[in-house]
């Protein structure tokens, strides 16, 4: 890389990461609607789906509702910094791939949480050997069965919020 456009890239990049910050009441909204919207979509699969107990269903539309809401600035940031100076197309899928990725990533990752937990009881001492490889074991266990079981609570609806979010972000300026 050349001195000039290795510099050129320099300000690209720091201008992309100061700009990749979202204000706090769009991304504090945002979480709140996003993670009511993910949790609703949930709740409507599993309703749909004549799914177990109402206690059952409650947890789980919980625990998407919490992953869409911390998801959200997650998705906001990576979205923001991505499509820096560009297009609105270019806008609408880095929005459509952050807030799908980050949500999928975090709801995941607090059900493998939630998972490991009941498994705990199972499991060797805190900090021992043993007990990082069942920690890592339990956590991918969990993650694949929230790829294959999860992640359809997402659809249809899901995907129609994901649509509507990334249109949103790509209307706004950056």
């Amino acid at each position: 890389m050349t001195t000039v456009s290795a510099a050129k890239h320099r300000s690209w990049l720091s201008g992309a990461l100061t700009g990749a910050l979202p204000p706090v009441l769009p991304a504090l909204g945002g979480a709140v609607l996003w993670g009511a919207a993910m949790g609703a979509c949930a709740l409507m699969m599993l309703v749909l789906e004549n799914w177990e107990t109402l206690h059952k269903i409650r947890t789980v539309a919980a625990l998407f509702a919490l992953g869409g809401a911390l998801a959200f600035p997650l998705g906001l940031i990576l979205a923001r910094f991505l499509s820096h100076r560009r297009p609105r197309d270019t806008a609408f899928a880095a929005a459509f791939l952050s807030f799908a990725f980050a949500t999928a990533c975090i709801t995941g990752a607090l059900y493998a949480l939630d998972y490991r937990t009941y498994y705990a009881q199972w499991h060797a001492d805190a900090f021992t050997r043993i007990w990082f490889l069942q920690f890592a074991h339990t956590f991918a266990a969990a993650l694949y069965q929230f790829a294959v079981l999860g992640l359809r609570l997402f659809f249809p609806f899901g995907f129609i919020c994901l649509l509507v979010a990334s249109a949103w972000f790509a209307r706004h300026p950056r």
